[in-house]
């Protein structure tokens, strides 16, 4: 076989020397680019550390934040209930607790702005009889009357209807009124309070808003 030609030598020369350049490039780009894919996927990995790291973060301030908002209302149904305990025993329930309370409490319930509200009132009656009723609330198509006891009990709640008829009869000008049953007390245990349902009776008892309604949901108060 003829020995190739001189020229047609360089040409395969520069040939091989061509791809040796490209293959040596090639190798460099592949090189940067696994370096560089190598720097993201390490970016990444310490970015989800990050984001990982945030999330628990936020997690334990949200459970503080639920622990704490637990707590301020657990403190603040502890400063109510002794605040209680307090006009209880300085007899000032009435005024200091419940009485504060009715406007808001009869305007939640019962829909109505009641035009007199009125606490510890003393009736007196021809004969010289004397009645002292504990709250009542007056609107031009119903009264509300309250009774409250530091303890509530299911012979408290008997008494109420004895109050209500004693409420028509010291009270002549408003007897025609349908009258709403309230009975107010520091903490209601559960049978007493399903006893005063049945009746129709709406219970406040001390709670975050000092006095709110301890009637369950749904709960429609009687008109006696």
């Amino acid at each position: 076989m003829p020995a190739p030609l001189p020229a047609t030598a360089e040409r395969v020369d520069r040939l091989e020397a061509s791809i040796d350049r490209f293959v040596a490039s090639v190798g460099i780009e592949f090189n940067k680019l696994y370096k560089s894919q190598q720097r993201t996927e390490a970016q990444m990995r310490e970015f989800k550390d990050e984001m990982r790291e945030f999330k628990d973060e936020m997690r334990e301030f949200k459970d503080e934040m639920l622990g704490f908002k637990a707590e301020s209302i657990a403190e603040r149904r502890e400063m109510n209930r002794k605040w209680g305990d307090l006009a209880n025993k300085l007899g000032t329930m009435v005024e200091d607790l419940v009485y504060p309370s009715l406007p808001r409490i009869l305007r939640e319930t019962l829909g109505r702005e009641f035009d007199s509200i009125q606490a510890r009132v003393r009736l007196r009656l021809p004969d010289g009889r004397v009645r002292e009723f504990d709250a009542f609330a007056i609107a031009p198509d119903v009264a509300a009357l309250n009774s409250t006891k530091a303890t509530l009990r299911s012979a408290d709640v008997d008494r109420l209807i004895d109050e209500i008829a004693a409420f028509r009869e010291f009270l002549p000008a408003r007897a025609h009124l349908p009258v709403v049953g309230i009975l107010a007390t520091l903490s209601v245990d559960d049978s007493v309070l399903n006893y005063a349902e049945r009746l129709g009776f709406l219970v406040l008892a001390v709670g975050d808003q000092v006095m709110e309604v301890k009637n369950r949901p749904g709960f429609e108060p009687r008109f006696w």
